[in-house]
Formats: C-alpha cells, structure tokens, sequence
C-alpha cells in the first residue's frame, strides 16, 4: 500500500511548507538533501555488487541497460547518453529504457509504467541477452514495468539489480542484487524527483563510472576515452594528454593530431615513445587499461 512506502509519507517538518518563507523553505529542503549520501552509504555493498556485475557483462560484450518510469526511467535515460561522450563507448553499450518510450522522456505516457506486459516487450526489442546487466530503476520499488522486465531478463538468463528509494521494495525480489535508498519522506509530499531522484543520480553516476573504471576507460582520474566532439572537449583531450604525460601544449596537439584525435593511444605512444600502430597494439593487448601498456 502507497501509504506505507517512505516515499509517499508526510514529512513532520513541512506540514506549512506552503506558509514558509523562501528561505525557510531553502533551508528545510536543503537539510533533507544532506539526508541522501548518508542514506547511499549504507548501500555502497549492494552497488558494489551491481558494478562488478555490470564489468562482468561488458567484458562478455553484453550491455548495461537501465529501465524504469517517469522521473526513474529519464535518470536512467540521461545517465545512458552521457557515458558516450565521457567513455567513448557506442550509444548500444549503455542503454536507457523509459516506459511509454521516447515520447514519455518529455511529458508522462498515462499507463505505461502499470503494464507488466511492456517492459517485457521492450527489453525484447532490442534483443535482450544472457550477458547484458539489467538494472530496474522505482523510486517506490513497486512499477510493474519493471517488475515485468526484471522478470524477462531472469528468464533470458541476464544479471539483474533494482534500484528503489524504499526499504523491503518490491522490485527487489525480483532482482539478483538490491539496492534500497531509504531517504524519508520528501518536503513535498510524494514528488520523488527530489530526495528519491536525487538518490537515484547519485547511485546511477557511481555505477556508471566506476564500471567504466573497471573496463580501462580511466587513466589515473582522467576521461582519457573523452569524444571530442566539440571544440571545448578538443581542448580538453589536449588538456587530458599535457596532465597524464607532463607534456607541453604543443606536444599534446600534436600527438592528438597523430592519433586522430583519440586521446588514449596519444598518450600512450608519448609515454612509451612509440608510433600509432605500435600504441595501438600495446593497448589492444592491455585491454584497453594504459597503465598495463607501461610495464
């Protein structure tokens, strides 16, 4: 029942939020946000779980692919599209599912999340297999689109992790790993796009990131598979090359050029002092981790 999931409960402290003064409110709102990473922290096991998993599927060639509805399913959504440019790595590889499709992305598809029927049929449509990771994303831990997928991706043999902002959620039965952001009840009572979205962010950045980590697209805390596809991340794939091999502006141009402005084989053909083809082959050996490429 609704009433009983932390994130549709009243909160004691806004009861006359709409009697608080601006700052007043600011202040309340912000106290309750400082509420969320102590709230993830009690679940850093269970994400640890999800990343070593995911690493798993995208050694194997599978996919990371997040599912959900409303506020959940764009989350998903728009942590999928920001891996391409920051990791380099193709839009099929990270993939963000919302139910209701495209369109719900901007405005609310009415019924779609309530349908166990469809978020089966969407992970069907793009061709669900035992080595993709499917991560169901519900804020209440109980939207039958997910539980329909979740349940679909077990039968196909794939990995399965639900992120919820509730304790003892419902998805979370239906999932291999459980990850269950508990954050109190929001200053507006039900609008999950505040602490519980807030949450879901946060918990997204951390297994998208660090699960890129895992699989070489990191060279000491710089996104050294960055796409420069505009001149802003022009400058900085040359920024990114000058700091991991202490050269000059010049230097890190011209190995840009060299490399076809990939940022990665730059930098390893100025560490080793090789040519592309050479670089190349070192990282293709290394699986693609640069440090592996210096010893």
């Amino acid at each position: 029942m609704l009433e009983n999931l932390s994130t549709e409960k009243r909160n004691e402290k806004t009861t006359a939020l709409d009697m608080l003064t601006v700052k007043e409110a600011l202040q309340i709102m912000n106290e309750e946000d400082a509420k969320v990473p102590t709230a993830i922290a009690t679940n850093l096991t269970s994400i640890e779980t999800v990343i070593n998993g995911v690493i798993g599927s995208f050694k194997k060639g599978g996919r990371l692919i997040y599912l959900g509805a409303g506020t959940s399913g764009r989350l998903g959504v728009l942590d999928a599209a920001e891996c391409v440019p920051t990791f380099g790595v193709p839009a099929t590889m990270v993939v963000g599912l919302i139910a209701g499709g495209e369109k719900a992305f901007l405005q609310a598809v009415e019924g779609a999340e309530d349908s166990v029927v469809l978020g089966k049929e969407d992970l069907q449509a793009i061709s669900l297999t035992a080595n993709d990771y499917v991560l169901g994303i519900a804020a209440s831990g109980r939207t039958p689109y997910v539980i329909g997928a979740l349940d679909y991706a077990k039968e196909v043999g794939a990995k399965t992790g639900a992120l919820s902002c509730n304790k003892n959620a419902a998805i979370s039965a239906h999932a291999d790993t459980a990850i269950e952001v508990d954050c109190g009840p929001e200053i507006l009572t039900g609008s999950t796009r505040l602490k519980a979205g807030t949450a879901q962010k946060l918990v997204l950045n951390m297994i998208s990131t660090v699960s890129m980590i895992g699989i070489g697209k990191v060279y000491k805390n710089l996104m050294v598979d960055v796409m420069p596809t505009n001149e802003k991340l022009v400058e900085r794939s040359k920024r990114i090359i000058m700091e991991a091999t202490e050269c000059d502006y010049a230097t890190a141009t011209k190995y840009f050029e060299l490399a076809g402005q990939h940022v990665k084989p730059a930098i390893v053909m100025i560490l080793t002092k090789t040519d592309l083809a050479t670089a190349t082959e070192k990282l293709a050996s290394a699986d693609g981790f640069i440090r592996r490429t210096l010893n």
